[in-house]
């Protein structure tokens, strides 16, 4: 533990001293991190499993999941679904559920020897998009504003939205005293996405008025301002958690009320230390990741599960996107490109890491093999892939004004 501990702060402080630097040469810091973990992994995979499948480690993975949620709801500008609302709306809920459902099918088909609702757990875990492993392409500005802002928006609520239906397989795969029917599960999920979003909705609005009055009476200092923000998803995920609702969707829903209630100019500076925070638990989650892959590679990877999350990382997201942007305003290549331009990341990690801590058997092996493919094939695919994509279309269009 010891070890892993220095290992990681050497890693993070070393990327940090040359990390504009490594960007220009498209070396991000969850590749770093993931090779570091990797180096860890192999002396520590005796006792890796056991440690990964564990309450404790649960319930870390769930406080991490839920400083993200709140950190992805919190950057979304311009509104509730932002500037480009047709298009995010239907990326959220038209392409989404699409895509889930045609990754289950897919599942069927390659992975024959799986539950659907464990194919659908998996789909939780493949099909939502992080841009950790490619974060400079919502900055770059050779990719269209209204792409990078659908995007963003995308990126924000998506992992916030599939969470309840990621809560529902998990009762419905695991054992049976958790739910046995959909109905019994749904029974079981339901209560606890609905507790969750009421915890998240008050605790939100209430340190959102509550900071609103105190600024406005001078009674904030700058410091203060950001410690409030830092607490607000711990609180939501404790008394959600404390009524037996789900923490990581509590926290998910607080950060879209304080974003749409908070009323402060300053309120984006403010989030800077959370922001902060959130990276180094990303950068944790992809050391952790980088370990757990020598545990989920050790046995091999079948032929059946690389092509079906090759299948993931391209059709199963751009097909459902093709389909719901028509009629938006969005060009074809505009189209294609939303769809190329969705790496996987720390969500990914963590819902599979609460995955393989649920399941059980070969269901969780399967969860969690899944999981590693996807997100090094991202890291792969749109770490090196996205920035070269920006480039191209850059490239294309001085082409078309020259």
């Amino acid at each position: 533990m010891l070890a892993s501990l220095i290992v990681l702060s050497v890693v993070v402080a070393g990327w940090a001293l040359g990390a504009k630097r490594l960007e220009r040469w498209r070396v991000t810091a969850p590749m770093i991190l993931v090779l570091a973990g990797v180096a860890v992994g192999f002396p520590l995979r005796g006792g890796l499993e056991s440690s990964l499948d564990a309450e404790f480690a649960q319930s870390i993975a769930e406080i991490i999941l839920a400083v993200l949620l709140f950190l992805d709801a919190t950057d979304v500008r311009g509104g509730l679904f932002g500037t480009e609302r047709r298009a995010a709306v239907r990326l959220l809920f038209v392409a989404m559920p699409l895509s889930l459902v045609a990754s289950v099918l897919l599942g069927e088909w390659l992975l024959p020897g799986l539950d659907w609702a464990v194919l659908l757990v998996i789909a939780c875990v493949v099909v939502p998009i992080d841009f950790a492993p490619a974060a400079s392409i919502l900055r770059d500005g050779r990719v269209p504003e209204r792409i990078r802002n659908a995007l963003k928006v995308e990126g924000g609520y998506n992992d916030g939205i599939v969470s309840p239906v990621f809560i529902f397989a998990l009762v419905l795969a695991g054992d049976e005293s958790r739910g046995a029917t959909p109905l019994q599960a749904l029974s079981s999920a339901l209560p606890q996405a609905i507790k969750a979003i009421i915890v998240g909705l008050v605790v939100g609005a209430l340190l959102a008025v509550a900071a609103n009055a105190a600024e406005r009476r001078d009674l904030m200092t700058d410091q203060s301002k950001r410690l409030i923000l830092v607490t607000a998803p711990l609180l939501s995920y404790g008394m959600s958690v404390a009524i037996s609702g789900s923490g990581f969707v509590a926290a998910f829903v607080c950060g879209i009320a304080l974003n749409y209630l908070r009323r402060s100019p300053s309120f984006r500076r403010d989030l800077e230390l959370v922001d902060d925070v959130g990276a180094l638990l990303t950068a944790a989650m992809w050391f952790v990741f980088g370990a757990v892959t020598v545990l989920a590679l050790s046995a091999g990877v079948p032929v059946a599960m690389l092509v079906f999350c090759l299948m993931a990382l391209t059709l199963v997201r751009m097909v459902p996107i093709l389909v719901a942007l028509i009629g938006t305003g969005f060009s074809w290549r505009e189209r294609v490109l939303i769809g190329w331009l969705g790496p996987r990341g720390t969500t990914s990690i963590v819902f599979g890491l609460l995955a393989f801590n649920v399941l059980a058997g070969d269901a969780a092996d399967q969860a969690l093999l899944a999981t590693v493919v996807v997100v090094l094939g991202s890291v792969v695919l749109h770490g090196i892939g996205a920035p070269a994509a920006a480039h191209a279309r850059g490239h294309s269009q001085t082409r078309l004004t020259a």
